[in-house]
C-alpha cells in the first residue's frame, strides 16, 4: 500500500511541478530558469512547513510516503537536500551542512556536465 501511495503522490507531484514551471515559463520567460527555481523554493518550503507541521500528529505512513517521497519528491528533490542540510545545521554539524552543500551543488552541476558530454559520444 505504501508503494502505491508514493506512486500516485509521485504522480501527482511531477504534474504540479510541469504545471507550475510551465506556467511561470509563459509568464516570465525562459532567460533564467524562473520555473525550476520557483518549484525549488515552493517544495523547500513544504518539506520545512509539513516536517514541523506534520512531526507530532498522527497521520498514517501511507500518507506520509505520498507526501514526502511521492509528492515531494517528484516535485523537487531539492527539497529533500534542503531539509536534511537544515537537520544537519539544526544538530549543530555545521562542518557537514556547508560541506553537503558544496559536495552537493558543485558535484550535481559536474555530473550533469559530464553527462552531457558522454551523450555527445553516441
Amino acid at each position: 500500500m505504501q508503494l502505491i501511495a508514493i506512486g500516485l503522490g509521485g504522480a501527482i507531484g511531477s504534474l504540479a511541478r510541469f504545471w507550475l514551471a510551465t506556467g511561470v515559463y509563459a509568464w516570465l520567460g525562459r532567460d533564467f530558469p524562473w520555473g525550476t527555481l520557483l518549484v525549488n523554493l515552493l517544495g523547500s518550503f513544504l518539506i520545512g512547513f509539513l516536517a514541523f507541521f506534520l512531526a507530532d500528529r498522527a497521520l498514517a505512513v501511507e500518507w506520509r510516503a505520498a507526501i514526502f517521497m511521492g509528492f515531494l519528491g517528484a516535485f523537487t528533490t531539492f527539497s529533500t537536500f534542503s531539509l536534511e542540510t537544515i537537520a544537519l545545521l539544526q544538530i549543530g554539524e555545521v562542518t557537514r551542512a556547508f560541506l553537503n552543500i558544496i559536495v552537493s551543488v558543485f558535484c550535481c552541476l559536474l555530473a550533469t556536465w559530464l553527462g552531457m558530454i558522454l551523450a555527445k559520444q553516441f
